[in-house]
């Protein structure tokens, strides 16, 4: 691929994600994505046939640059809470600078379960190899060790995951309910769930003296 190549298809990703963003995947529209790109339409027809095609080098490069930025800490030696931190403060930002992944990934399986099982098989993959098997030993491990209280790896992930997961998906009624629309204040509220989550979560699995 030329230097051209490379620049006009990082050019149209970025708009993608910009539209996706604001309409979700059923209302995006291509002719929308070229014209936030600034090309004419058969230009992005050149590089991306479909709508379906450019949603899924989208979603690939959104995880393919997520699951290495915590891969690294949850197979060090760190603690089970330092996991926790760093994880929780990964995966609040995927949430909120790509809002419309757990929305669509929901819309497919709904939609055409053969598709949303695309999406949640290449998320699979990445997540046992990369998370669930070296989270697991370490809490484990420290559950032996009389750190923290003895805990289903899995029971905890889901509650991480739910915890950060929900305020996205519930934005609408959330921000309408709680915040009155005033969507600076809830952004400022979806920063604050990291430090939130975190401490909640290792304050549950926390074994404390008596």
């Amino acid at each position: 691929m030329s230097e051209n190549d490379k620049k006009t298809e990082d050019l149209i990703l970025d708009a993608a994600k910009e539209v996706f963003i604001r309409k979700g995947m059923a209302g995006a529209r291509m002719q929308e994505i070229a014209d936030e790109a600034g090309i004419n339409k058969a230009l992005l027809h050149y590089y991306f046939r479909s709508k379906e095609k450019l949603f899924e080098r989208v979603f690939a490069e959104v995880f393919t640059n997520f699951f290495p930025s915590v891969a690294g800490a949850l197979r060090t030696s760190e603690t089970v809470f330092e996991k926790i931190e760093k994880f929780v403060d990964a995966y609040m930002d995927l949430l909120t600078d790509h809002p419309f992944i757990p929305a669509f990934i929901i819309n497919e399986m709904n939609r055409d379960p053969d598709a949303g099982a695309y999406y949640i098989k290449h998320i699979g993959a990445a997540v046992e190899g990369e998370f669930i098997q070296s989270f697991a030993q370490s809490v484990q491990q420290e559950a032996k060790a009389g750190i923290i209280r003895e805990t289903d790896p899995l029971h905890l992930i889901v509650n991480i995951l739910g915890l950060c997961l929900f305020p996205v998906i519930g934005r609408p009624i959330i921000s309408a309910i709680l915040f009155k629309g005033d969507q600076p204040a809830y952004d400022h509220f979806l920063a604050e769930r990291k430090h939130e989550v975190t401490n909640f979560i290792i304050h549950s699995i926390k074994k404390h003296q008596v």
